[in-house]
């Protein structure tokens, strides 16, 4: 009967025990040290593939499809409550479509740094904040009406 009453007593000494330990690890937290909630350094972000189209002579000749990266500062990416992609997205087309030194037939001699940087700059201008650290190309083609409209 004694050892009936020491095993029920151990028994509630531990629970006790354990209940006190948990509680007391809750609210003080735990003894590692917390973990940063998010990467330092930079993010890239892909932007959706976006067709402009390439109107001469009142018709659309064809596409260029083009797909751009830009970095973010991770911290920096967590704290918006806007993602920049739409903004990216929005600048690449209007700096495409309105650029008259774009000759769509000769991409290769399409200075792309300089579309780089006006993306950038305007994305920055519009978020009012130093958001985007850099734009990088990731496709730059063009598509003919005739190749655009072929099915596989």
């Amino acid at each position: 009967m004694i050892r009936l009453v020491l095993a029920g007593l151990w028994v509630c000494i531990l629970t006790a025990g354990t209940s006190y330990a948990v509680a007391y690890w809750k609210e003080n937290g735990s003894l590692l040290p917390a973990k940063d909630e998010y990467l330092d350094g930079l993010q890239y972000q892909k932007t959706r593939a976006l067709s402009v189209p390439m109107v001469e002579g009142g018709s659309v000749q064809g596409y260029i499809v083009a797909r751009f990266v830009y970095t973010v500062e991770a911290r920096t990416m967590h704290q918006l409550n806007v993602p920049p992609e739409p903004f990216v997205v929005d600048e690449a087309f209007r700096r495409i479509y309105a650029d008259d030194r774009l000759d769509f037939r000769k991409l290769a001699r399409y200075d792309l740094s300089i579309l780089t940087t006006a993306i950038k700059q305007r994305v920055n201008e519009r978020m009012q904040a130093e958001i985007v650290q850099d734009v990088l190309v990731e496709d730059f083609n063009y598509v003919s009406k005739e190749e655009f409209q072929q099915k596989p």
